[in-house]
């Protein structure tokens, strides 16, 4: 398994500087006995991603999976105040990333005849509007579109192409929408969390575990007959 990401370097050897993040995540996954190596990747640059998914199959051989969890979620403003420059930012993340990477590990995976999946992490703001998150919002909804538009295509050669749209997780990038919305609306953190909770039919928030259980499924022999489908992990928050 590869892991890329953007972050603090920790060093720099054949394959570039990794990132603290990535590396942790490296140990994590050989601690429960699977083998994984860290390459730094900027996802807007196009040159970085060819070179990202060769140096994977150098290492490994064969690309089978691709995960798509790239993304800028924590620059919130009001529309009228968001500069084109921070709109494109986001779009370049969150969209273009997407693409170059999908188009890459398609080209991989119809070269080597074996099938494929890609599994696109978007969001409940994939399928409904949130203030302060125009770029964000906009993004997600795209990928609904993109994920339908590949799945269409990559079809006859055995790539499944899907989307999950989990609603709020208290991630990093989760803690900065708790602070900026909690202001917001004029509550503390925990009274935010609360009343988010309340409006969950599970009572209860998304965490990671309930993500990463359904990006196992999409990517196992279970799914193979499901594509283009942008499935919602919300407790029964979103439900269309």
């Amino acid at each position: 398994m590869i892991v890329s990401d953007l972050g603090e370097n920790v060093g720099t050897n054949d394959n570039g500087s990794a990132t603290r993040s990535t590396e942790e995540v490296v140990q994590n996954i050989a601690s429960c006995g699977g083998v994984a190596k860290a390459i730094p990747c900027d996802v807007r640059d196009e040159k970085q991603v060819v070179r990202l998914f060769e140096l994977t199959r150098e290492e490994f051989g064969r690309i089978d999976v691709l995960i798509n969890n790239a993304g800028i979620g924590y620059l919130m403003r009001p529309f009228l105040e968001v500069p084109k420059a921070e709109w494109q930012h986001v779009l370049d993340v969150n969209l273009t990333g997407t693409f170059l990477c999908s188009q890459e590990a398609a080209k991989h995976m119809i070269k080597a005849g074996n099938g494929g999946r890609i599994i696109n992490i978007a969001s409940q703001a994939a399928k409904s509007g949130f203030p302060h998150l125009a770029a964000y919002v906009a993004t997600k909804h795209g990928l609904v579109g993109l994920t339908r538009s590949n799945a269409c295509e990559l079809g006859q050669h055995g790539i499944t192409v899907n989307a999950i749209c989990p609603n709020h997780i208290t991630t990093e990038l989760g803690e900065k929408q708790n602070e900026y919305y909690s202001k917001f609306q004029g509550l503390t953190v925990p009274e935010y969390l609360a009343a988010m909770k309340n409006r969950i039919p599970m009572r209860r928030h998304c965490t990671v575990d309930d993500v990463s259980a359904l990006v196992a499924f999409l990517a196992s022999d279970e799914a193979s007959y499901i594509t283009g489908e942008s499935l919602n992990v919300s407790g029964g928050e979103e439900t269309h």
